[in-house]
């Protein structure tokens, strides 16, 4: 999709508007402006820079855009002065722009749904179809209410989960840091020192200080090589092989793949749920679900079990798998018969989502609680290196001299 700048007069106020817009085509540009009853006066395609902003927003800024505009709607505000208004209220000079074209839209006559998948990098799939659902109910606030939620929940939920990740990355890093500088600074004191009295180093020593010499005569090699397999690695995780291995690798290392099942559960859930509640069909709700879990293994599993309602298996018996196949876990099945016994599936998603995000802060705590051990274990580790490696070599010296 492309934006185009431009500057038209209003035919009504004749008033003369400097704005964007987004479009397909500069053609598709004009009509739309036109339909809002302006006489375009110029208008050229915003081609950005080198480092220009993507049209991406930030989640919180999203959920806040979400909650005003539901509220303002509820409220029993109209549409686009709903839009216009938290147009006025927004700080997020994207989001912004974004609230202002898809305002131009909705008063072009496009239903909101529409205005927001033009937008394809701020509302995924999930937002529209829910949007969509509520416009056809004639209950677009409580759609944005139940999208506000399930975001706030989301971001609540991968907070927690990168927090169990980041506190031992940065003890880890700043560990090595200071063993690194520890070694470099004072391993070739030591050396020079063995030297100069014409003593031979101990074997461990030695090795440090091959090791201290070899990243010192070659660390732009070594940091170039890393550079390149950092790149390649990161190239590879984009393509659909790298991010099926990626996806395969979280739901089976040991330690995390309880983590991660949990937490891909409790997403497909608590979407699910949403979707079902808004009135989307069955099989479109599991389509926008396997996406929204955002592991394709899973994906590809869910959308498997789809094809298993189509040919009308209730959602129940679809996610149902044999013993050590599929990694749906066996609660889900069991909550959804349940629901479909009772006529309240939305329901028992909602429940089963709860659940898995109590069983994800669960996992969060009781990893951190079992690599609090394994760092320290690291540092006696890294301890230990330095005593032998400088501080035993120093107290031979010594004990050698004063004999």
């Amino acid at each position: 999709m492309l934006t185009f700048k431009y500057e038209a007069r209003d035919t009504k106020s004749n008033k003369i508007i400097k704005s964007e817009v987004s479009a397909n085509t500069q053609k598709e540009a004009i009509h739309t402006l036109i339909a809002q009853g302006l006489s375009i006066i110029s208008m050229k395609e915003d081609k950005g820079g080198l480092f220009s902003s993507t049209d991406k927003v930030a989640t919180k800024v999203r959920i806040v855009f979400t909650r005003q505009l539901a509220t303002l709607i509820n409220a029993g505000l109209p549409l686009a002065p709903a839009m216009t208004t938290v147009e006025e209220q927004m700080q997020d000079k994207t989001m912004k722009r974004v609230i202002q074209i898809v305002r131009s839209d909705v008063e072009g006559g496009r239903k909101l749904s529409d205005a927001f998948a033009r937008w394809p990098k701020v509302f995924n799939n999930l937002y529209i179809s829910i949007t969509a659902a509520g416009e056809m109910a004639g209950t677009l606030e409580k759609s944005l209410v139940r999208l506000a939620d399930q975001q706030d929940k989301d971001a609540a939920i991968l907070k927690k989960v990168k927090g169990a990740f980041i506190y031992p990355i940065i003890v880890m890093v700043v560990m090595v840091l200071v063993i690194a500088y520890l070694l470099s600074s004072l391993v070739p004191q030591v050396k020079q020192l063995y030297g100069d009295l014409g003593q031979d180093l101990p074997m461990v020593t030695q090795i440090v200080v091959a090791i201290v010499d070899f990243f010192a005569a070659h660390w732009l090699i070594v940091a170039l090589v890393l550079a390149i397999l950092i790149f390649f690695w990161w190239r590879y995780t984009k393509t659909d092989k790298g991010r099926f291995t990626m996806d395969t690798i979280k739901l089976n290392v040991p330690l995390f793949k309880g983590l991660f099942t949990k937490l891909y559960m409790a997403r497909f859930c608590r979407t699910m749920e949403i979707l079902l509640a808004s009135g989307v069909h069955m099989m479109e709700s599991m389509e926008i679900s396997s996406r929204s879990i955002n592991n394709v293994v899973l994906e590809k599993e869910v959308l498997h079990d789809s094809e298993y309602v189509k040919g009308g298996k209730p959602l129940s018996e679809a996610l149902k798998h044999r013993p050590n196949e599929g990694y749906i876990l066996d609660f889900v099945p069991q909550m959804v018969s349940i629901g479909e016994k009772s006529g309240k599936i939305d329901e028992m998603l909602g429940k089963t989502a709860s659940y898995y995000e109590d069983e994800v802060d669960e996992a969060v705590k009781t990893i951190q609680t079992l690599i609090e051990p394994f760092m320290m274990i690291m540092l006696a580790g890294m301890a230990a290196l330095v005593i032998v490696a400088i501080l035993m070599p120093i107290y031979q010296l010594s004990g050698s001299i004063s004999m």
